[in-house]
């Protein structure tokens, strides 16, 4: 576009040029004319070269601009990628830290489970020490129930007592009043059946919960039997 204009300057410049010299003409000699020829001639020498040089560097200016807008297309399209790397790797950068946090939280939790299941093991096995001390304890006491009560004591399935009374009813000395006893999960007595069956025996189970004093249950329960056997 530049190009055009200059042309049409020129174009312009020498038509102004002809008409100067047709009036130019007219008032001075033909020497004179000449000599204004020849410097015109020389003018219009040095603009052509004028205009050729900087028509020259009017293209070398379109050059260099085309080419500044080629590098800097380039440039937006290489910090566009880069941009697009980044977001990329931002990403990236965040599901890596969220793997790291499911696999921290994952092990935070196995953790936990097995200090858990260590309690249990420990609880289940203290549980266990002290249901086994019991039943050794009842075991030591066989004799002394057996010759002051008239008690018999049997170990049967699944870890139970059974306590066999007799010499209570005296009008049959043999017959059997039977209770069985177990140590539940929790660790606590109870009569898991009761033959004849006692009216009181939820309440003296609770009883012996709660003062853990089993001579004193063994005796309330034949209190009891014998109180029936008289009905």
């Amino acid at each position: 576009m530049a190009n055009v204009k200059t042309e049409d300057e020129i174009i312009l410049f020498e038509r102004e040029m002809k008409e100067f010299w047709t009036k130019l003409k007219s008032i001075y000699g033909t020497e004179q004319i000449n000599q204004t020829l020849a410097l015109r001639d020389s003018c219009k020498e040095s603009i052509k070269a004028l205009s050729e040089k900087w028509s020259k560097k009017l293209k070398e200016g379109d050059l260099m601009i085309d080419k500044i807008k080629e590098y800097s297309n380039e440039i937006l399209q290489q910090s566009q990628h880069i941009s697009e790397n980044q977001e990329h790797l931002t990403e990236i950068k965040s599901n890596l830290n969220q793997e790291e946090e499911q696999k921290k939280d994952l092990t935070n939790s196995i953790q936990e489970l097995k200090e858990e299941l260590m309690k249990k093991k420990e609880i289940i096995s203290s549980k266990n020490k002290a249901a086994k001390e019991r039943v050794e304890r009842l075991c030591k006491s066989k004799v002394l129930f057996e010759e002051r009560l008239g008690l018999e004591i049997r170990r049967i399935h699944n870890e139970q007592l059974q306590f066999i009374f007799r010499h209570i009813d005296h009008k049959d000395p043999d017959k059997p009043y039977v209770f069985t006893l177990s140590i539940n999960e929790q660790g606590d007595y109870e009569v898991t059946s009761c033959t004849p069956p006692l009216d009181c025996i939820a309440e003296l189970q609770l009883k012996v919960r709660e003062t853990n004093n089993f001579s004193a249950f063994v005796a309330n329960i034949r209190k009891a039997f014998t109180a029936l056997s008289y009905k």
